[in-house]
């Protein structure tokens, strides 16, 4: 990889989810999910997994979502939302994302549980071969300030 190759993130390092672990969150986790598709699908990592004709990343992140849900409801969790995306408003003029979804998740240790499921890890080759680069940053609830308080 040289400088001016762009760096992708399609998984957690083991020091980001030691790091997650470690937040203790307390309560529902909601996931903020960004992600960038292949133009062409690449399973060549889980041929196993390749429908019969070439597709889209966006069409093989459509079939990872429709294996993960049973197993993300399972654990207790669902998508709160999945939309379009597009570049920034506010952010890198050069940046985009084609997908912004979120997913809720009872607690940490749920989201841990489905992210170890045996059936999820049977699928999550769609997800690779759709996804060219990603964000996922948990987030936990808080309060909303008091009206009209003062710092």
């Amino acid at each position: 990889m040289t400088r001016a190759d762009p760096i992708s993130y399609l998984e957690p390092t083991q020091e980001a989810g030691r790091r997650f672990v470690q937040r203790n969150l307390a309560g529902p986790v909601v996931m903020l999910n960004l992600l960038r598709f292949r133009g062409v699908a690449d399973y060549s990592d889980h041929p196993e997994l390749a429908p019969s004709r070439p597709i889209s990343g966006a069409e093989a992140f459509n079939l990872y979502v429709e294996h993960t849900l049973p197993f993300l409801r399972e654990t207790g969790g669902d998508i709160l939302f999945l939309g379009h995306g597009g570049p920034f408003l506010i952010g890198p003029a050069d940046e985009h994302w084609d997908l912004a979804m979120m997913i809720r998740q009872a607690s940490a240790a749920s989201f841990l549980s489905f992210a170890s499921h045996k059936g999820y890890l049977a699928g999550l080759g769609h997800r690779t071969a759709a996804v060219t680069d990603s964000r996922l940053l948990p987030l936990s609830e808080m309060a909303l300030p008091a009206a009209g308080a003062r710092p």
